[in-house]
């Protein structure tokens, strides 16, 4: 089981410090505004995309073939 963490302000998780600084939102802003806002990442630990709450996994998966 997974326990609640922070992913803005100053006790965010590592890992979505990362994500975030890696890959702003459509608007340009790092935070993220609503649950279920997704990150693509590749192969070599890169941040590649990012998608907001809406996006379907069916958009997601037209940009997954250029990294598997």
């Amino acid at each position: 089981m997974f326990s609640k963490i922070e992913v803005n302000g100053d006790g965010a998780c590592d890992l979505y410090k990362f994500l975030k600084s890696s890959q702003a939102d459509e608007e340009g802003k790092e935070d993220i505004a609503w649950n279920f806002t997704k990150f693509l990442v590749d192969g070599t630990g890169q941040v590649v995309a990012r998608f907001g709450p809406v996006t379907t996994p069916e958009e997601i998966e037209e940009k997954l073939g250029a990294y598997l």
